[in-house]
């Protein structure tokens, strides 16, 4: 990706944010932030109150974005129920791109350049306010779960181990 496509990306993601579309904040740490625990770290809060967002895709070419807290994976079989999706597999980089406009490692839960199915963990609604990637490896967004919720219309549901 260069740089124009992430300033490309960034600015849509930004532009929801400054526009009211989206009730949330980009939170610039100063340091790449690609996993859980390096934006733990970078921001000095437990690991719980980061959320990642993984896109999952099925042999049928069909994906879904799960959103999960930071400590949690994902149990195959919770996913496979509530979707009815088999073979689901975690997207490549490119799919990830492709599908949501985002680099993995940076993927927000919202704001998404093309409309996903999404999953949000139980565990996330229970967060006050939730923390996870903002539009890029540099870049966090701090977020309220209802807030996911009502921007993607997800489905709540337990999907993680």
């Amino acid at each position: 990706m260069n740089s124009s496509q992430q300033t490309a990306t960034t600015s849509l993601l930004e532009q929801l944010i400054e526009n009211g579309s989206i009730d949330a904040e980009i939170i610039e740490p100063g340091v790449p932030t690609p996993t859980v625990s390096d934006a733990a770290r970078a921001l000095g809060v437990e690991e719980r109150q980061i959320i990642k967002s993984l896109l999952f895709a099925a042999k049928t070419g069909e994906v879904v974005l799960v959103v999960l807290s930071g400590a949690s994976k994902v149990s195959r079989q919770r996913l496979r129920e509530v979707t009815g999706l088999r073979g689901l597999e975690l997207a490549d980089p490119a799919l990830v791109l492709e599908r949501t406009g985002y680099p993995a490692g940076g993927t927000p839960p919202v704001g998404h350049t093309s409309q996903l199915d999404v999953i949000v963990d139980e565990g996330v609604m229970a967060l006050p306010v939730a923390i996870g990637g903002g539009g890029r490896i540099d870049a966090l967004l701090q977020i309220t779960p209802a807030e996911i919720a009502r921007m993607t219309q997800a489905k709540v549901a337990r999907v993680a181990d």
